[in-house]
């Protein structure tokens, strides 16, 4: 069935036909048309549940088969498992007399040809429910939109489009959205996406995609809702590799985490920028100097100057005992093999098989000719190679040796190159680095060393040894698996041929050894978490301004395609190495390919909260302009002085109240206050309420401090109260005094 299809209205057993009664009568007949829709999805389920429990048992088909049947009716499963709260939010009756019902996932009628009952809102036949307005009605003359609670419709709202004065799009649902208390996490915005959303997350370009927004104005649940319409457009191309969704810290994982699974989408990766490097874990904070070096890319000159630095030549000659004969590795020598290991074009893990080649070639050559002296010329070439031979061998086993080369030539981690360059004011000169990278611990793993991290990977290369050792693993697992074989067919050949199947004519060797060793059933989202080449057909970056130019080297890598949907406000950023134009920062991955796109609308805060946090935005980026908020809330922000003794009860009493209010609430304040968070750990989140504590210390803590506190104000999506000891900053002369100040 095509996607731009529309679903035949069928209310109570009368397809195409809606009750014309007047409201009560309307919205029985919605009522009745929805409860169909959800016996449809009911029946679908089971189906679908049936088919998913035949294939556990299934025997049909190869292993590698079933698993992918398996897995496929187990996301289907999920699917439909989340469609039941607001499966159908929504109606458009077009002017030519059709009507489509719009919601989470698509239906059909199996009795009809499989005509569609409802339109998945990412079709394109769901568009004009997001875009059309009076003005411009898309073909349509009404909109009806439903407020249903779990399965039962509760009520609804139409909008007579196609009147040349009609007003814009009413903002009934939006409103009521946009009110509603705050729960654990954010909600999807799939009944009440708005016009200039919709354009962004339909907007068919392959590259780069920046949308920029101010707070409040949707751009994170934008993107996600953009994902869940790729999937639903390249599905087959997206699905097999997943997507990879990048947030500043777990806290707003977690917040963001609901909607893509809401709108039936499950193959999704969510990551930190500390997760990047599978199993490091970041225990620490860099210096805003230190991060900011660690964010250049002149940072690449000094990790490979630190991986030179690695690949020494003997001060004094290395004595290495070989057919009885004392060999020596000089400097010389060193040289020689280096120079050939690091023009070779390997990382430098593969490279010492260049590197120890060269002076095993030296050594044996040497010893060669000290041990057959008298007896043995080059043109012997037999005698001299099986000579050579053995020589080799001694010196693959010789400990001495080894030890050489690991002094030469060491075998180095990612992890172990850095830590030791960071802890040695000597290495770091060597290298060239600044000093301010030094410190004591080189262990102490923060968020910028994680580019760094993942750049070592490439330069180092891996240790081919695991490979051979897996090879040799395969090898014999293969061998095992014949020989079961031949015994299976030594058995056979006393069998009547006619009645009995040979086991060569089932199985290969190579088939049943894929069976005796342990295959990979671990979802996607484990899989891809656990793998640090694991590419992705699509990346999410949400609050990208804090990235750096070494950020952005590890998420190219994990997106060759260069397919990003990038989320940030550059107003915001808080980072010294973060973004100041996303012109500067892109163009290098993406030439040419990117576009850019703003949101001007805030959805979460009111009015009378954006006008004090315009004022601060005014004091550090006075040529943004703050977006409009579309609604008023009637509760002014207020600000309350204290004694130093008072604070705590202050923020106690802040926390008394709120607690028996619905909805969520935040302190948030600099460092020290009891109870309070950072700005840094809200950004992305909204709260119902919300209280500043001690605003001038935020101001004084770090260049960004008036960033930090415009997040703070703008995280309020009902309630803003400051609480502070000393004068308030001018900027937030807009709040309203209340209590007496109090004395110091």
């Amino acid at each position: 069935m095509p996607q731009n299809a529309t679903a035949k209205a069928r209310t109570c057993g009368n397809r195409g036909h809606v009750s014309t009664q007047g409201y009560d009568g309307e919205l029985r007949s919605e009522r009745c048309y929805v409860a169909d829709l959800h016996r449809r999805l009911d029946a679908e389920r089971a189906r679908v549940k049936e088919r998913y429990d035949a294939a556990l048992l299934g025997t049909g088909g190869t292993a590698l088969e079933r698993d992918d049947e398996v897995r496929a009716l187990a996301k289907e499963v999920k699917r439909l498992a989340v469609a039941d709260n607001g499966l159908c939010f929504g109606r458009l009756d077009a002017v030519s007399g059709e009507r489509s019902y719009i919601g989470r996932i698509g239906l059909f009628d199996e009795d009809d040809e499989y005509e569609p009952v409802l339109l998945d809102w990412r079709a394109p036949a769901s568009r004009p429910f997001y875009v059309a307005t009076a003005a411009n009605p898309e073909g349509m003359r009404r909109r009806r939109q439903f407020h249903t609670r779990r399965r039962e419709v509760l009520d609804f709202t139409d909008e007579v489009l196609g009147r040349p004065d009609g007003a814009e799009r009413g903002d009934a649902a939006l409103l009521a959205a946009v009110n509603a208390p705050r729960g654990e996490g954010m909600r999807d915005i799939v009944a009440t996406i708005q016009a200039e959303q919709d354009e962004i997350i339909r907007l068919d370009h392959p590259g780069v995609l920046v949308i920029e927004g101010g707070p409040g104005t949707g751009k994170t649940v934008v993107a996600l809702h953009r994902v869940a319409y790729l999937l639903y457009t390249r599905r087959e191309r997206m699905e097999r590799h997943g997507v990879l969704v990048v947030g500043p810290n777990p806290a707003f994982l977690n917040h963001i985490g609901r909607v893509l699974p809401s709108l039936g989408e499950s193959d999704v990766v969510f990551m930190t920028p500390g997760d990047l490097v599978p199993g490091l874990r970041v225990t620490a904070e860099d210096a805003p100097e230190a991060a900011r070096l660690k964010g250049s890319l002149k940072i690449l000159d000094v990790l490979a100057a630190a991986v030179a630095d690695r690949q020494r030549l003997p001060e004094e000659p290395l004595v290495v005992e070989l057919g009885g004969v004392r060999g020596r590795i000089d400097a010389e020598t060193a040289r020689w093999a280096r120079e050939e290991a690091r023009t070779s074009g390997l990382p430098h893990n593969e490279a010492r098989a260049v590197f120890a080649e060269i002076v095993t070639y030296v050594l044996t050559e040497r010893a060669i000719a000290r041990i057959g002296k008298d007896w043995l010329t080059r043109s012997d070439r037999e005698s001299w190679e099986r000579l050579r031979a053995d020589l080799v061998k001694e010196l693959a086993e010789d400990e001495a040796f080894t030890a050489a080369l690991d002094e030469l030539w060491p075998v180095l981690t990612p992890e172990s190159l850095l830590s030791a360059l960071y802890a040695s004011p000597e290495r770091l000169r060597a290298a060239g680095a600044d000093q301010a990278l030094w410190r004591a611990d080189g262990d102490a793993w923060t968020v910028s060393d994680v580019p760094l991290l993942d750049e070592l990977v490439d330069l180092l290369g891996r240790d081919k040894s695991d490979d051979r050792a897996a090879e040799r693993r395969r090898q014999a697992e293969t061998r095992y698996a014949a020989e079961v074989l031949d015994s299976l067919v030594g058995r056979q050949d006393s069998m009547d041929d006619e009645d009995h199947l040979f086991a060569t004519d089932l199985l290969y060797a190579e088939d049943l050894a894929d069976r005796v060793l342990e295959r990979d059933t671990r979802e996607l989202v484990e899989r891809a978490s656990a793998d640090r080449d694991w590419t992705y057909r699509h990346v999410v970056v949400d609050e990208a301004q804090e990235l750096s130019e070494m950020d952005w080297r590890v998420l190219v890598r994990r997106c060759p395609g260069r397919s990003f949907t990038v989320v940030g406000d550059l107003a915001q950023r808080r980072s010294p190495a973060g973004a100041t134009s996303w012109g500067a920062m892109l163009e290098p991955y993406a030439p040419g390919r990117w576009a850019y796109r703003s949101l001007t609308v805030n959805y979460r805060t009111p009015a009378e909260i954006m006008a004090v946090a315009a004022a601060v935005l005014a004091e550090f980026a006075p040529d943004v302009t703050p977006p409009e908020s579309v609604r008023a809330c009637g509760v002014q922000p207020w600000s309350r002085q204290v004694g130093g003794d008072e604070l705590a009860a202050a923020v106690a009493e802040f926390v008394r109240a709120e607690a028996d209010r619905e909805g969520t609430s935040v302190v948030i304040g600099p460092p020290g206050v009891p109870g309070a968070v950072p700005a840094s750990e809200t950004k992305g989140l909204e709260f119902d309420a919300v209280l500043v504590v001690e605003p001038e210390h935020i101001l004084a803590d770090g260049p960004r401090g008036w960033a930090e506190l415009y997040v703070a104000l703008t995280r309020a999506t009902q309630r803003l109260g400051v609480v502070h000891q000393g004068p308030l900053p001018p900027a937030l002369r807009g709040l309203v005094a209340v209590g007496a100040p109090a004395t110091a």
